[in-house]
């Protein structure tokens, strides 16, 4: 018997075990009239928005695109993205989602004939986080998605023929989702174009045909905007669970729940309200352990974080600075700039990686250049060496340092140079060709000038602290729990997620000002340089900081793993512990990290700074109601 969105979507108050089922939350009691009330309405107005659409034709728009805070006035991105992204790239995006659609419903067909293949399992995680924003900007990059998807695609229809298994049959859903073109397991280039390998242009032209705006015309903005909930907790999830391939680390039920969701999105079931929002919450689920697992991949190569202090002062000498998440990435620069007289630097998300062992011992990993992704175009500028691209964020580079900029993995922008293997010897060439930090920059560093400063923020402060995981905090957990019951700690405040250069995002920097001594703030993500080269100082009768950085996006996972622990030992549950979650979104991977909480029944979060577009506030007005959102 299948459940309802109500039930699906009741918190869980006791911890955060979830209760689970083969089909992933299982059924529980009703809820209160007021809430069904609440999602019938939503149902109704999900149909009259769907009429309204149909019979409403907007002009001819370049680009559709709201998947990120920062689009156009909370409404879409539909000339050129706020991020720089061209109709050209929107399109290709657009049509690697489509692609993928048709390999994950072809992939979760075959595995209910028990085969499978890895090299879908692997592409699928690559493709999908290649459309996250901010990753790659290079179309002649997009299209290799686009081919290799075909690739694949024909490839797996060929086993099961092999295998004598039946190939699936299309779900009729037609032109509600696909508008002109066919269902995505029927799509092939050369069915649309005449050609295996169509140029470039005609690929885009194609591109346009998967836009998001044909399923707003028929679907209605708040159902539309439902599966692109699902679409957008996928892309935050399957960058997670990449960032741990490269580690070595995978995990056959996220691979089966990745095609099982793509085949969700492809077929009928996903034009109920109810259908959608279980099946973003069981994104959230399998989120939860994608993030567990992403966890063991660092701690258990790189061993598990320690405090840890990090310069901020640059060293004389060659330089290369790294930024994005992918920490395998930075052990390979590591040890390829070995006796080179080159000091690698960190930049954005990249800080925690000081506060890993297996990091932290190679002497030439000199210390943290800059902020937050999105003062990248300054911070590069000032940088007077090569810069590595791992992940997202990237920004378009201007002349100042297109030609020191590389990327890797799946990012890419047309200016810079690509790395298409882990061998990093144009990048170190290119460090030794560039002056490196010399004496002058840093003796205007520690004097408060100079370009390491302004890079910084001109906050005057030569070193942070990193390195808190979930070890790292239950080990002190005594005295944790001391404090709280000695009334020493009255309230932890955790801010988790993205940061951006938006005016309403000074709300977290502000807010720090007026904490009482009695509060302990945990940090995650590049929120953490609104604040993070402020000095809180200690607890009150305690050496424990104030200020605890715990590490990337994904280490969320730690402070579940912290809350729950304390929880425990305070014999409570987590919404009952004086905690405060400000999750600060910007893209799809706080998404992913946002529908984890709501699955293991958080509530109580604030959610800034702007809603996301593709919401309606009929489908925010759900959320809020369920979990005081």
């Amino acid at each position: 018997m299948q459940t309802s969105l109500l039930q699906q979507c009741r918190p869980h108050t006791s911890g955060l075990k979830p209760i689970r089922s083969s089909r992933g939350v299982r059924s529980l009691p009703a809820r209160p009239a007021t809430s069904r009330t609440r999602l019938q309405v939503l149902n109704f107005k999900v149909a009259e928005d769907a009429k309204t659409q149909s019979g409403h034709h907007k002009h001819q728009e370049l680009m559709s695109c709201y998947q990120c805070e920062q689009t156009l006035n909370r409404v879409g991105c539909h000339e050129v993205g706020v991020c720089g992204k061209t109709p050209e790239v929107a399109g290709l995006q657009d049509l690697i989602v489509y692609v993928c659609k048709g390999l994950g419903t072809l992939s979760h067909h075959a595995r209910l004939h028990g085969i499978t293949d890895l090299e879908v399992d692997l592409f699928l995680n690559s493709a999908i986080f290649s459309t996250l924003t901010n990753v790659n900007f290079h179309d002649e990059r997009m299209l290799e998605f686009v081919f290799r998807g075909e690739e694949l695609k024909a490839k797996l229809q060929n086993t099961l023929l092999a295998h004598e298994k039946p190939l699936p049959t299309p779900s009729n859903v037609g032109a509600a989702y696909w508008g002109t073109l066919p269902h995505p397991l029927e799509f092939t280039l050369q069915q649309q174009l005449g050609k295996g390998s169509p140029a470039l242009e005609e690929v885009i032209e194609l591109g346009k045909k998967t836009s998001i705006e044909i399923r707003k015309a028929s679907l209605g903005e708040t159902l539309c905007g439902l599966q692109e909930l699902v679409v957008y907790g996928l892309k935050g999830m399957c960058a997670y669970a990449h960032h741990a391939e490269a580690l070595g680390y995978r995990d056959s039920h996220v691979a089966a729940f990745v095609a099982e969701a793509l085949a969700f999105l492809s077929g009928p079931e996903s034009s109920s309200v109810d259908a959608c929002l279980g099946m973003a919450l069981r994104v959230g689920e399998c989120n939860y352990r994608v993030m567990e697992m992403l966890s063991k991949a660092h701690s258990n190569t790189f061993g598990a974080p320690t405090p840890t202090d990090v310069s901020l002062i640059p060293q004389e000498g060659k330089a290369i600075l790294v930024t994005g998440h992918d920490m395998h990435d930075m052990h390979l620069l590591l040890e390829q700039t070995q006796g080179t007289g080159i000091k690698v630097y960190t930049h954005g998300e990249m800080l925690p990686a000081h506060g890993y062992p297996g990091l932290h011992k190679y002497p030439h990993l000199a210390g943290h250049f800059g902020g937050a992704w999105y003062r990248q175009k300054s911070d590069f500028s000032h940088f007077p060496g090569a810069i590595l691209v791992t992940t997202n964020c990237v920004l378009d580079p201007p002349e100042s340092y297109k030609d020191n900029l590389f990327t890797i993995n799946e990012t890419g922008v047309a200016a810079s140079t690509h790395l298409a293997t882990k061998d990093f010897t144009p990048l170190i060439k290119r460090a030794l060709q560039l002056p490196g930090f010399t004496t002058k920059d840093i003796e205007e560093a520690k004097a408060g000038r100079g370009a390491a400063v302004v890079a910084g923020g001109a906050s005057g402060k030569t070193n942070v602290t990193v390195g808190f995981g979930h070890d790292a905090v239950l080990s002190v957990a005594g005295e944790v729990i001391k404090a709280v019951q000695e009334q020493r700690l009255q309230h932890i405040f955790l801010i988790g997620g993205c940061d951006g250069n938006e005016p309403q995002r000074k709300y977290y920097s502000q807010l720090f000002k007026y904490m009482p001594q009695e509060t302990m703030i945990l940090t995650l993500g590049c929120g953490k340089f609104r604040i993070f080269d402020s000095d809180f100082g200690n607890l009150p009768g305690s050496n424990l900081p104030r200020l605890l950085d715990m590490g990337q996006c994904n280490d969320a996972y730690s402070a579940l793993v912290v809350a729950t622990e304390l929880a425990k030992a305070l014999k409570t549950d987590v919404n009952s512990l004086p905690l405060s979650l400000d999750l600060s979104w910007f893209e799809q991977k706080a998404v992913a990290v946002l529908l984890t909480l709501l699955h293991l029944g958080v509530r109580n979060i604030r959610l800034g700074p702007r809603l996301p577009a593709f919401l309606t506030a009929d489908a925010v007005g759900v959320l809020v109601k369920t979990f005081n959102l």
